[in-house]
């Protein structure tokens, strides 16, 4: 590093004035006082000269390393903003899209279910009507012979529910009609005249009741055992 000195100067300027007094005779107080003014003044251009002359630029140079510093953590801070922001984003777009193949496949399940409930009815359906068409025409049926139609027809797992359904509406009657409101038959329907639209035999054919009140039963309670159920709580059903 290059130095600016003045220390050879400044001696030699100095020396230079003492010979001079010197010579001239000039001794005075005065003079004497310039000259230690001058040596001091050189003394301290001296020291001036000591300091390099690369101090600015070093100054600089860490200013700009800081800066660069600065510059580097702003940019690492912000790229790991950027990558949260996007983890998060995805992470939403994968819970979504989870939540709605959840849904797809639950309604899916329920569908599939639902057409298999409705494939069991109508299968049941249809067993229920091919044994009320076995049944033969008679005049008269007794009670065990309508027990037995009902037994075919409900079938084993609701049939006591319909029994005792029937065993306090009619007690096995199919002739059974209530003076005072005009239900009729087996499950006492009112009016009676409502199971036509299982046979127009309603009146006296005990295959024809049963098949009505099994739809009715099913229809409004869900099963004859739903329908039991209810009769116990409100003696009607």
């Amino acid at each position: 590093m290059t130095r600016i000195s003045v220390r050879g100067f400044a001696v030699a300027s100095a020396t230079a004035v003492t010979t001079v007094g010197a010579v001239v005779g000039v001794a005075s107080g005065s003079e004497q006082g310039a000259a230690d003014k001058v040596e001091a003044t050189a003394a301290d251009a001296t020291l001036l000269a000591d300091i390099p002359a690369g101090g600015n630029t070093q100054v600089q140079t860490a200013s700009l390393t800081q800066q660069a510093d600065a510059q580097s953590d702003a940019a690492n801070a912000a790229a790991k903003k950027s990558a949260e922001e996007s983890a998060r984003v995805q992470a939403a777009k994968d819970a979504a899209a989870k939540k709605q193949a959840l849904e797809e496949a639950k309604a899916a399940a329920e569908k599939a279910a639902k057409e298999r409930a409705e494939r069991e009815a109508a299968s049941r359906a249809a067993e229920r009507e091919a044994a009320s068409a076995s049944f033969a025409q008679q005049a008269s049926y007794s009670v065990a012979d309508v027990k037995a139609m009902a037994q075919q027809i409900v079938g084993g797992g609701q049939y006591q529910c319909f029994s005792n359904i029937v065993e306090r509406e009619s007690g096995w009657n199919y002739k059974a009609q209530n003076p005072s409101s005009g239900a009729y038959g087996l499950v006492q329907a009112l009016p009676g005249s409502k199971m036509a639209s299982a046979g127009a035999d309603w009146r006296t054919n005990p295959a024809t009741q049963i098949k009505w009140g099994l739809n009715y039963m099913n229809d409004r309670y869900g099963s004859p055992c739903g329908a039991w159920e209810f009769w116990q709580a409100n003696h009607w059903y």
